[in-house]
């Protein structure tokens, strides 16, 4: 499990249509999170693609200071995890 992992806050599972599947933080805070990494995730696949239509964005990671979110895309789901970038 990646909640059992040292500074991990939560983790979020979204569909492809932007819906939260799976979380283990609270309802607000997930669907704030899902619908804005959403949108980031799908600028970022959409210029690394302008950049190069043979490549893909495989993975993002966003680092502020007070949390560290990670971002794997999928064709289906992305699969979102906060942490505590300290721990």
């Amino acid at each position: 499990m990646i909640e059992a992992h040292k500074g991990v806050i939560g983790t979020i599972v979204v569909n492809a249509e932007g819906i939260p599947i799976r979380t283990t933080l609270d309802n607000s805070t997930t669907v704030q999170y899902a619908g804005l990494l959403r949108h980031l995730t799908m600028k970022a696949r959409s210029t690394v693609r302008d950049i190069d239509p043979q490549n893909d964005l495989t993975f993002l990671r966003i680092r502020s200071k007070k949390h560290e979110i990670m971002v794997a895309p999928e064709n289906d789901f992305l699969l979102i995890v906060i942490q505590n970038p300290c721990e």
